[in-house]
């Protein structure tokens, strides 16, 4: 940081200390001191926002900086929070990856790489913006606010990021973990991301132990056809009940169909129950 912003950053400093140190006229107790910069961006807000003590609050208020405030003005390109994003998308690209890899060690590296892909893109990050309320706290210039920037998707990704960048800047990645993982554990489940969808059987197998019910019997209700174009159609079977059906050219793809069935009648019920 340059010397005058360092005294910039002094003078807030001071001047919200001795207004704290000022009784309040009723007696009641001097109020929290509160660092707030020239932007209106506050400490106490950041921290909620991150859910740790920071240290430089000058980098948070440039991972707020929508590019819309330096519209008409000429600059070199570094005020805006386009650095920070850059870098936080890397650092979020590395938290999630290794979250990944140490959560779910009995999974192949091309369904991590899928479940990543649905965690880290912009449509969940902009979720995770609006969920952690940075929407309120991005800085951007008049006409963007009115034209409902706050809830622009774009925008909300990259805030995201840039934040991500400044925690890791300020705290380092340990930090930076601890914010991605506490986001991550508020907006998304890991294990249901991670799931091999395609694996019906293994799905339904895991919700019926869930539910404290017998493993799955997948049932051959019959075969058609020539040998060189059969037609298996089979039911799958918990506690005695055919719970759904499915036909095709294989014994394997019908038994996933049953077993993708027989889950969608659970979830069904559940829904119903509830």
């Amino acid at each position: 940081m340059s010397s005058s912003g360092t005294l910039r950053r002094s003078a807030r400093l001071v001047r919200s200390w001795l207004g704290a140190l000022r009784p309040p006229a009723d007696g009641s107790p001097p109020p929290v001191v509160d660092e707030v910069t020239e932007r209106g961006v506050s400490r106490r807000d950041i921290e909620a926002l991150v859910g740790m003590p920071i240290g430089d609050l000058d980098l948070y208020e440039h991972a707020l900086r929508h590019r819309s405030l330096f519209r008409g003005v000429a600059t070199d390109g570094t005020e805006s929070n386009e650095r920070l994003e850059f870098l936080g998308d890397a650092v979020l690209g590395a938290v999630v990856a290794e979250i990944m890899y140490t959560r779910f060690a009995d999974r192949a590296e091309g369904l991590l790489t899928r479940t990543r892909a649905t965690i880290v893109n912009g449509k969940a990050l902009a979720g995770y913006a609006e969920a952690i309320g940075l929407g309120a706290l991005i800085l951007m210039s008049e006409n963007m606010d009115s034209s409902e920037g706050r809830s622009n998707q774009t925008i909300l990704a990259d805030a995201f990021e840039a934040i991500v960048g400044a925690v890791y800047l300020d705290l380092g990645f340990s930090a930076a973990r601890r914010f991605v993982c506490a986001v991550l554990d508020q907006c998304v489940s890991l294990e249901e991301a991670a799931a091999d969808k395609s694996n019906h059987k293994s799905r339904l197998l895991e919700y019926v132990q869930g539910l404290g019910l017998e493993q799955p019997v997948y049932e051959m209700l019959s075969e058609e056809g020539p040998s060189h174009d059969r037609t298996f159609t089979v039911a799958a079977v918990v506690q005695g009940e055919r719970l759904g059906e499915g036909v095709d050219r294989s014994k394997k793809g019908a038994e996933q169909k049953a077993a993708e069935a027989a889950l969608r009648t659970l979830r069904q019920r559940e829904t119903a129950q509830a």
